[in-house]
């Protein structure tokens, strides 16, 4: 079965030392959770073997634009150019997301715009918690406007956050006005939600739009709910995703396997729904 990873990380060894090895308060994070051991950067012919073995066919990777709350500055940060330079070794298997940074107000937006037009990325990304603005500030409409109109989803991080930022931002409730108001938007719940998982669940099974992903979650913690939803009403509203190196590819899809999906649902979850979703 051929798998899409709707949320990866910049594999690249610089990717990995900028944002991971050698960023303090990232490398810290990791080490709490017995995670450093994932520092590993790949050359991307390297990394799409490595992939092929796995059953591994696309992966959306992130211009990531995090943002530390404690000191008030980028802290994990990859560019446009750089995930376009890796779509440019890897067509048609490697697709970016533009990371948002809503301090740089509508320059972003027009970033954003350029991303997708002129580099074929396949939507943007949040992660809110660092700013303290949670996803149904206003600060963040324009970029879902745009989205909407670029006809691409807006995947956002949220529930707990393990770097030491606020979790309030990661409250799924923060996507209930999002999805009524840009009803033609994709919107993506990445990481479960947890520990609001039911709340997650709640809202993808109301709003037409609004799907899950679940990045950042090792599938053998995923709560009895979230595998009960992917494998029965749910089947058409959740993808797959690492947030690699949090997650490593072949313990998740090892774990995954240990589920007892259906195989059905199992197919849609893995592959067919992000193909959908994401236009792949």
């Amino acid at each position: 079965m051929a798998a899409i990873d709707i949320l990866c990380n910049d594999f690249s060894p610089e990717g990995i030392r900028k944002n991971y090895a050698e960023n303090e308060e990232e490398k810290s994070r990791f080490a709490q959770v017995g995670r450093t051991h994932n520092f590993v950067g790949y050359e991307t012919p390297e990394f799409l073997r490595r992939m092929d073995a796995l059953g591994v066919e696309k992966l959306l990777v992130c211009a990531i634009k995090t943002w530390s709350y404690k000191h008030q500055r980028p802290l994990e940060s990859s560019s446009v150019e750089e995930v376009a330079a890796l779509m440019a070794q890897a067509p048609g298997r490697i697709f970016g997301l533009y990371g948002v940074n809503v301090h740089r107000g509508m320059a972003g937006v027009a970033e954003f715009e350029r991303s997708v037009r002129e580099h074929g990325f396949k939507g943007l990304h949040i992660h809110p918690h660092g700013y303290g603005l949670p996803p149904d500030h206003a600060f963040y409409f324009p970029y879902y406007a745009k989205a909407q109109e670029l006809n691409v989803p807006a995947v956002i991080s949220m529930g707990h956050t393990l770097d030491l930022m606020p979790n309030d931002p990661g409250r799924p409730i923060h996507l209930d006005a999002v999805a009524l108001y840009f009803s033609d938007l994709a919107v993506v719940c990445t990481h479960t939600g947890w520990p609001w998982t039911e709340e997650a669940i709640s809202l993808a099974w109301k709003h037409p739009n609004l799907f899950l992903g679940t990045s950042a979650h090792a599938p053998r913690y995923w709560k009895p709910e979230l595998v009960k939803f992917i494998n029965s009403h749910g089947q058409d509203k959740v993808m797959w995703g690492t947030d690699y190196p949090l997650i490593d590819h072949k313990e998740s899809l090892q774990q995954v396997d240990a589920l007892g999906l259906k195989e059905s649902s199992k197919e849609k979850f893995l592959r067919k729904n992000a193909a959908r979703v994401f236009n792949l």
